[in-house]
This record gives structure tokens, sequence and C-alpha cells, in this order.
């Protein structure tokens, strides 16, 4: 679907929340195979189970990669991705668990060297099933300011 929206139609304090996921044994493997992540923690259960933790954790790019993949359901030509920042692996993801991404409108500025464009800065927080933060971070979009009339 097409969303357009300019720099100036941003409210901050706007929020969305994406449907869930359901992460598999299948992504570990494939994000493994992807990435050549093969670190045991990841994909070797029966050393996990002589961890403290007990399971397999999924890789924190795969969750990453998931949660940012759920917010992708309208485009808006008039924005681009800018980038990330502050990204936190707050709490393990094991095969199982659901994730949903919940986002906010946090900023709103100017470009330091773009005056026909802004930077908006969303807040991402990626949750499991009971509603725990499991990654935060910030998404920064480039938008474009309103033409004049």
């Amino acid at each position: 679907m097409i969303v357009e929206q300019y720099f100036e139609d941003y409210e901050i304090g706007s929020e969305r929340t994406s449907f869930g996921r359901t992460i598999t044994e299948t992504d570990f493997v494939v994000h493994a195979g992807h990435t050549g992540d093969f670190f045991p923690h990841h994909v070797d259960a029966h050393w996990c189970a002589t961890q403290d933790i007990g399971q397999r954790i999924a890789h924190g790019t795969l969750i990453f990669s998931v949660g940012i993949g759920l917010t992708a359901t309208t485009i808006n030509p008039h924005a681009m991705s800018y980038g990330y920042d502050r990204l936190r692996f707050i709490r393990p993801v094991h095969i199982g668990d659901t994730i949903t991404t919940i986002t906010r409108i946090a900023d709103k500025r100017d470009h330091p060297k773009r005056a026909s464009a802004g930077v908006v800065t969303e807040s991402v927080d990626i949750r499991n099933q009971r509603g725990e933060t499991v990654l935060a971070c910030e998404h920064l979009y480039l938008v474009n300011r309103r033409p004049a009339a």
C-alpha cells in the first residue's frame, strides 16, 4: 500500500503495531547460513542445555531483521530509511517466541545539509508474546518536505 507523507505530516507520538511473527528453528538455521554465525548459542541445543539460559538464543540480527520487516507494510515515496541508531538487544528470544513491533514517532528535526528534507526518528520496540521488550532501536527516516505551493 502506498501512503504519501511529507515531513510536515508526521506527528510526534503517533504509533503503529505490527502483526506477530513466531520465530522458528528454520529461522535460526537460515539466518546462521546467511550470516555465517554458527555460534553455539544459536545452533547447538545440547551445548545450550549445559548453560544458564538452557536453550538456544536467536541471533540479535535475526530479531532485528524480522522485527523491522514486520513494519514494512506501506511505501512512502517521499521517505527513505536513513539508518538505525541506539540498537540494543534487551532480552533473549527463543524458538517458539512470537515477536511484535511497536513503532512511535519520537522526534523530527531539520536535516543539516538538505533544506528540502527533514529527519524523522521512529522509536522501535520489538516485544515478545509476554509484552516484554526484546530489542529496541531508533529508525531514522529522511523525508522530503512538502513542495512550496
